[in-house]
C-alpha cells in the first residue's frame, strides 16, 4: 500500500473530508489556526494508530496504557501502528524548543520487529 487512505473524517472541526496521504514520505500538515491540523494529525491518525498499536500488545501490557477517544472517520486504511513521543521542555527558556530525545530512540529501535 503506497497511501494512508481516510474517508469522512470528522473528528471535532474536521468537516467530513476525504484525503490520501503517501506513505514513507515526510508530509506537513498546514493551515490557518482552527483549520483542524491537530485534529487530523493528533485526534484522528495518531489516534487510530494509537489503537491498532495497543491491540497488538498482550492483554497485561494494554492493562497500563491510556487510549485516547476512537476518532470520528468512516475508514482509515494504510495507517501502521504508531506512538509518540511527549515533547518537554528542558529550559524554562522560552526561546528553548528543545525536546529530550536521548533514551527514546534506543528504547524504540529495541522493541522494533526485525525482518530476518
Amino acid at each position: 500500500m503506497e497511501s494512508i487512505k481516510i474517508r469522512g473524517a470528522r473528528t471535532h472541526n474536521l468537516k467530513n473530508i476525504n484525503l490520501d496521504l503517501p506513505r514513507n514520505r515526510l508530509t506537513v500538515i498546514t493551515g490557518l489556526s482552527g483549520s483542524g491540523k491537530s485534529s487530523l494529525a493528533f485526534d484522528t491518525l495518531y489516534a487510530e494508530g494509537q489503537r491498532r498499536y495497543v491491540e497488538s500488545l498482550s492483554a497485561y501490557a494494554r492493562q497500563f496504557l491510556q487510549l485516547m477517544e476512537k476518532p470520528d472517520v468512516d475508514l482509515i486504511e494504510g495507517l501502521s501502528p504508531a506512538i509518540s513521543i511527549e515533547q518537554k521542555a528542558t529550559s524554562h527558556n522560552p526561546r528553548s524548543t528543545s525536546v529530550r530525545t536521548h533514551v527514546y530512540p534506543d528504547a524504540l529501535l529495541d522493541s522494533a520487529p526485525r525482518l530476518h
